[in-house]
């Protein structure tokens, strides 16, 4: 650990290194990530201009659609910027900003995705303590601490990579600053770190796969009580749920619940997890949720009328 640090930037290699392949890159990134945001604001303007959209899991859901515009934020701008550089470099204090960033947001969406599974399971397993239960100030609370964990579980790696020395070779075959890379190019032992960094990691995301996973099999058995209408309804939005868990939770599960090595598929792996959850997600919680699409309705027919006024 003594070892002097001078290296001041990093090079990344990329997705790819035919430079058609990567225009290609730029074009559909480009279109994903403005997809992205203005489908994940969309959401959050509805929820908070409607009057109807006023329960607990769209306060959840707007902190989650805000999440999601800023996790693939952390990466992609910089990804589409070095499709046009011959060689694509990032600063020391870059990198680790893009790291930082991308774990703190990243771990905030997995840990919204369990508050989001508990007020589903207390609606549907608890609905007369509902509204007692899920009141504004534990709603509150709840998503808050999603946001605290997210910055702790983001402080800790980035803390831990950041007083590493670093001597050369820069080169991270990545398309950002992730941590496994960045712990191969160190000038240390970094067993130990790693370890951390994999316990860490792991806890979060096999735990809250677990939680998610038995909160979502009560609530299936739960609901062979309801009214096929009732079946249907809480069936569509859970539904929802496990859809986005399954996108959110995998690929991080396949990247840090194991030793700090890198593999080939590791690039496309992560890059799925930045880029589809935060594009689908908006898709999944409107098109397969009526109480959104009927706001959204709404909004923009008040909209249209003051347009035409």
């Amino acid at each position: 650990m003594g070892t002097k640090n001078n290296v001041t930037e990093f090079v990344l290699f990329g997705l790819f290194q035919s430079r058609e392949m990567q225009l290609v890159c730029f074009v559909v990134f480009s279109l994903f990530h403005v997809l992205t945001v203005l489908g994940n604001l969309l959401v959050i303007i509805i929820i908070n201009a409607s009057k109807t959209l006023n329960a607990p899991m769209y306060f959840f859901l707007s902190h989650l659609s805000f999440a999601d515009m800023c996790y693939p934020s952390a990466t992609t701008p910089k990804m589409i910027a070095n499709s046009f550089m011959e060689r694509k470099t990032i600063s020391f204090n870059g990198c680790m900003t893009q790291l930082f960033s991308a774990h703190f947001f990243g771990c905030t969406e997995i840990f919204l995705l369990t508050a989001m599974a508990y007020d589903r399971y207390v609606a549907i397993c608890r609905p007369l303590h509902y509204t007692a239960i899920m009141d504004r100030w534990k709603c509150g609370l709840l998503a808050g601490a999603s946001w605290v964990g997210g910055f702790l579980h983001s402080i800790l790696q980035t803390l831990l990579t950041v007083q590493l020395p670093f001597c050369g070779p820069n080169e991270i075959d990545n398309f950002f600053c992730d941590v496994h890379p960045l712990l191969k190019l160190a000038c240390a032992d970094t067993y130990l770190v790693g370890l951390i960094v994999m316990v860490n990691s792991s806890m979060i995301t096999l735990v809250s796969f677990i939680i998610l996973i038995i909160s979502y099999v009560v609530i299936l058995l739960n609901l062979r009580r309801q009214s096929s209408e009732g079946w249907r309804k809480a069936l569509s939005t859970c539904g929802s749920h496990i859809i986005t868990v399954l996108l959110v939770l995998l690929p991080p599960m396949f990247m840090y619940t194991r030793p700090s090595t890198t593999l080939a598929a590791d690039k496309l792996v992560i890059l799925f997890n930045i880029v589809m959850p935060p594009l689908l997600n908006p898709l999944i919680y409107t098109l397969r949720n009526n109480e959104v699409k009927n706001a959204m309705r709404k909004l923009f027919r008040v909209e249209g009328n003051m347009g035409e006024k």
